[in-house]
């Protein structure tokens, strides 16, 4: 009896390599977007959690908190940390002064003791790197926010950041959307869109 050959043809396989090159080459550079946007996204996730943990803490203690942005060594961009202070007598909570929270520490005064809150630490170490994406601050040279305890932004620290904006690099511009985080005198920070009309709902905060 005469048997079938079940082997591919020379003519079968080059079609296959061509249709699976096709598909690499139109793929691969597809999904290179669809991560590096993603990691976009969590970049402005990453810094509003921050903004939004530091009014929560204030509110939820009845303290003064605040929020501390500081060069990451390896991507560039802003950890942050969230700290909260209890006023004293004579000892106010800013900038310069007040027995604030660090990572290992509670704040003096915390009514919990040696189990109050410890200040939270997040590190920037997995955002995109800032020749990817380059973070700028308004005002200019600002890194931090202070909150009373009712979550308002205090006034009384004259260089409150009010918006971190994010701009990727030209080599990406066509596929990553600009996007900012904006934090308002009521302490509420949300993402929007610095690029857009004055008007436009998509926009930021004047």
């Amino acid at each position: 009896m005469l048997q079938l050959n079940k082997g591919f043809t020379l003519i079968e396989v080059l079609i296959t390599l061509t249709v699976f090159a096709v598909m690499l080459a139109v793929g691969i550079p597809a999904m290179s977007t669809w991560v590096l946007s993603s990691k976009v996204r969590s970049a402005s996730e990453f810094y509003q959690e921050g903004f939004s943990m530091a009014r929560r803490q204030a509110v939820s203690h009845n303290a003064a908190s605040r929020i501390v942005l500081t060069t990451n060594a390896v991507s560039g961009q802003m950890d942050w940390q969230v700290d909260i202070c209890f006023p004293q007598p004579g000892l106010p909570c800013n900038d310069g002064a007040g027995g604030w929270s660090t990572t290992t520490t509670p704040a003096d005064n915390d009514p919990e003791g040696v189990n109050g809150y410890t200040s939270v630490f997040r590190a920037a170490d997995n955002l995109p790197s800032t020749d990817v994406l380059a973070p700028s601050f308004q005002p200019d040279g600002a890194s931090k926010i202070y909150y009373t305890a009712l979550g308002w932004v205090d006034t009384s620290y004259a260089l409150n950041l009010t918006r971190l904006r994010l701009d990727p690099d030209a080599r990406y511009a066509k596929a990553v959307p600009t996007v900012a985080v904006a934090v308002t005198l009521a302490g509420m920070a949300s993402k929007c869109d610095p690029t857009v009309a004055a008007g436009d709902s998509r926009g930021c905060p004047p």
